[in-house]
């Protein structure tokens, strides 16, 4: 029996070899993010190895598992778009402080999470009803903004990875300059990945167009193994099956001072959520409402929970996979869901794990360049949308874009402010995000121009 028409594309499930292979694209895109958080805390924790091994595992079924809710929807949880979650950077530099406290240590780290996630649950339904203060100018400027701050990621995936590294010199961790940092054959690799997307995308119809990304991937995964550039030295120690248990490192403790500098974080990741669930529906031609944009950022501390239990980190939606959308232009909820799938296949089976974090991260630069600025590229046209012959609407966005790139071009602006402000002030799509708000209500009574 034919699928209805009227079904949207957003709700329609593609057939299983499509699914499998639009979820793998989605899962290859997020996995370097997935895996760097628990490298990073891992490090700061002192774990051994194996224990890290099992801080990745655990992460990828966390992934896996608040993805699968976040697209599919449970209850009241979930956007029902396609929205692919992983571990925030975000609260990177809070859990560092955390891990290398010994008085909180590993269980009161991930009790902190879990608290977190539980305040952010909380918390969801009043930050949601923010969603009527995101008028085309407020969300065009906060999507833009979010394209511009994420560039980054995508450019230094294409040159290397970061342009410093940690390097433990006398026992203190220290950032020397990365060697391999912007090499012309990590620059050439990510061209001709880039090449390949958009050859495909101009010249590939259907099926082809829609796999671009995977495809430009493929290619140079397969001429970097050719090369001799792709290591895959953990494959035979990793195991066949682990499995995935909660509370591993023991019963959680809970610190209320780690827990309130969490929770601190988490709501402004929340307030980033916002701008991202907007930018994915604006791309599949639905646009969440106050409701659905709380039972995504309900996910957000949901997923946080279920990783605090599961001994990993707090979740939120992935900007590179919102630019993948925008690429592939498959719009269907349930891709995001299977990715969600493979993620916690990837959990169990990590031999294939250690296959997929194989895949150079200079050959995911050349796709992070075009999705993330396809995630730019939908603010502008928003924006687009937008009476700019007022020109209070001019001094709205170039005020806001201003403010949201202070972070970006000058990371020691606000070195002199009290460090408790440290997670909005380094967030430049959250400072943005407050800033167009704002200045929109000023100018515009709140909203009242929209109408």
């Amino acid at each position: 029996m034919s699928e209805d028409r009227s079904t949207h594309p957003v709700d329609k499930v593609p057939p299983p070899g499509d699914l499998f292979l639009y979820g793998l694209q989605h899962v290859l895109i997020m996995y370097a993010g997935a895996i760097a958080v628990p490298l990073i805390i891992g490090g700061a924790l002192g774990l051994p190895k194996d224990q890290i091994a099992l801080l990745i595992s655990c992460d990828l079924f966390a992934c896996g598992l608040v993805s699968i809710i976040q697209s599919a929807g449970f209850w009241k949880f979930g956007v029902r778009l396609p929205v692919m979650m992983g571990v925030t950077f975000a609260a990177v530099p809070t859990l560092v402080v955390l891990a290398s406290d010994p008085e909180i240590g590993a269980q009161g780290l991930f009790g902190a999470v879990i608290g977190a996630g539980i305040v952010s649950m909380i918390l969801a339904p009043f930050v949601g009803r923010l969603v009527r203060f995101f008028p085309p100018l407020v969300t065009g400027t906060v999507i833009t903004v979010t394209g511009l701050t994420i560039m980054r990621i995508g450019i230094n995936w294409a040159a290397g990875g970061n342009p410093t590294i940690k390097q433990v010199v006398d026992g203190v961790a220290t950032d020397v300059p990365n060697p391999a940092y912007g090499a012309l054959d990590n620059l050439g690799f990510a061209l001709m990945v880039l090449i390949v997307i958009l050859l495909l995308a101009k010249y590939a119809r259907g099926f082809w167009a829609n796999i671009s990304v995977l495809v430009g991937l493929a290619v140079g995964f397969g001429v970097a193994i050719l090369f001799g550039r792709v290591d895959f030295s953990g494959i035979s120690s990793a195991p066949w099956v682990e499995l995935v248990r909660p509370f591993a490192f023991g019963m959680p403790t809970f610190n209320l001072w780690a827990i309130i500098s969490l929770s601190v974080v988490m709501v402004i990741v929340m307030v980033e959520t916002i701008g991202m669930l907007l930018a994915v529906g604006e791309m599949v031609g639905r646009r969440p409402g106050p409701d659905r944009i709380t039972g995504g950022l309900l996910v957000d501390g949901l997923g946080t929970l279920i990783g605090g239990i599961f001994n990993t980190f707090p979740y939120v939606s992935y900007s590179q996979n919102v630019g993948l959308v925008g690429v592939t232009g498959i719009k269907s909820r349930w891709v995001c869901a299977a990715g969600g799938a493979i993620l916690i296949a990837l959990a169990l089976f990590p031999k294939l794990a250690v296959i997929a974090a194989s895949v150079p991260i200079y050959v995911l630069g050349g796709a992070g360049i075009v999705m993330f600025g396809m995630v730019c590229a939908t603010g502008i046209k928003i924006l687009a949308e937008v009476d700019f012959n007022k020109r209070h609407n001019l001094f709205v966005v170039a005020v806001s874009v201003g403010v949201g790139m202070i972070p970006l071009v000058a990371p020691a602006f606000f070195n002199q402010m009290p460090k408790v402000l440290a997670p909005f002030t380094h967030s430049g799509i959250a400072m943005a995000a407050v800033t167009v708000v704002i200045l929109n209500a000023y100018f515009n009574q709140a909203g009242s121009d929209e109408e």
